[in-house]
């Protein structure tokens, strides 16, 4: 069993929901695993121009509502001889449809876990995964702006606490998710939670599913 975060979590993956660990195991020689459900999603106020001019990246967004109908979709490939996963959230707002597209990325050499966001990678990230009673839990570390190949680290200030809480209900039967990005100055930025259902397909063409098609360089360590 490979994928990003099995290499990352390392023996702590065992300890893992099983139906959490088979979420999360997903590697290049596997399908393409798609979920469905409804998140609310909450945002503030005051980052609003920024989530506007997200959405032009495929990152955030400045919608926000209950009940939103929602789907996830996860693909694991090689990207530039790194072994990598795509995970592309979508949210239909009736009028408008929000994709919200990552690209997480195993640096072998540098035993650690990064996560480039939006179109093109735009944003690179540093994630810290661990396990709590059968959940993943994620947590954002250092991060950078990516552009042309270079990497500008983003001062403290501006950068994101972001976490992420996916656990499995055995009664319900369904996968619960609870995101949140804040920023010590901003505030609230966004958040999601809800919960889906999730089934395999085979994989078929994934040309689009790849936001980030070429990854020469990595943030340095």
């Amino acid at each position: 069993m490979t994928g990003v975060y099995e290499r990352a979590l390392g023996d702590a993956a065992a300890d893992l929901h099983p139906k959490v660990r088979e979420r999360y195991s997903i590697g290049p020689e596997d399908g393409v695993t798609v979920g469905r459900g409804e998140m609310d999603i909450s945002r503030g106020t005051h980052v609003l121009p920024a989530l506007y001019a997200m959405t032009g990246r495929e990152m955030l967004f400045p919608e926000a509502g209950h009940d939103i109908p929602f789907s996830v979709t996860t693909v694991g490939y090689e990207l530039d001889g790194h072994e990598a996963m795509t995970t592309r959230r979508e949210f239909d707002f009736g009028r408008k449809r929000r994709r919200f597209d990552s690209v997480t990325v195993w640096d072998d050499d540098g035993e650690r876990l990064l996560d480039f966001l939006g179109r093109g990678g735009l944003v690179a990230t540093e994630l810290h995964p661990r396990v709590e009673n059968g959940a993943l839990v994620v947590e954002a570390g250092r991060q950078w702006v990516h552009r042309d190949g270079r990497y500008y680290r983003l001062p403290g200030p501006l950068v994101a606490d972001v976490e992420v809480r996916d656990r499995y209900d055995e009664t319900g039967e369904c996968y619960y998710v609870l995101a949140t990005v804040e920023n010590a100055l901003a505030g609230h930025i966004l958040s999601y939670r809800g919960s889906f259902t999730q089934e395999l397909t085979e994989r078929e063409e994934i040309a689009d599913l790849r936001p980030l098609t070429r990854l020469r360089t990595l943030p340095p360590r």
